[in-house]
């Protein structure tokens, strides 16, 4: 049975992430290695001219693989790339989107989404893009 594939213009489900926390801060930075002091200590934050500590933009960037999965748990990520383009601070709430810009059919069908992540501002603090293909029937 050929899988069915999502068409162009499909939108992901908006999905509100709850604000990073110090503490999450520090655990990721403690599990990834970086250690930044800008992402843990207010006071150097604020010497940066930020009102808080920003979020590790990989750790805003891993946000996107829960949606990814709920949305279409058939599919499976084969690539993300982004630019971060201004920082969501600690405590800010953030809200993830995405929608379906390309699908190639083929061998191996691949599925092209083009990633959102906006806190409180306007603009986008994250753009990326996701390269999805079918999971192999068991």
């Amino acid at each position: 049975m050929k899988q069915v594939l999502p068409e162009v213009g499909t939108r992901l489900p908006e999905r509100a992430v709850s604000p990073f926390t110090s503490a999450e801060l520090a655990a990721y930075a403690d599990i990834s290695g970086d250690t930044n002091p800008l992402h843990l200590d207010t006071g150097i934050a604020r010497k940066a001219g930020l009102a808080a500590p920003p979020v590790h933009g990989m750790l805003l960037f891993a946000a996107f693989e829960p949606l990814l999965r709920e949305w279409r748990p058939d599919l499976r990520i084969g690539r993300l790339s982004g630019r971060f383009t201004q920082p969501v601070l600690e405590g800010e709430p953030v809200t993830l989107s995405g929608r379906v810009v390309r699908v190639s059919e083929g061998e191996t069908p691949q599925i092209l989404l083009r990633l959102m992540a906006n806190g409180t501002s306007r603009a986008p603090a994250l753009v990326g893009e996701a390269v999805l293909t079918p999971r192999e029937a068991p």
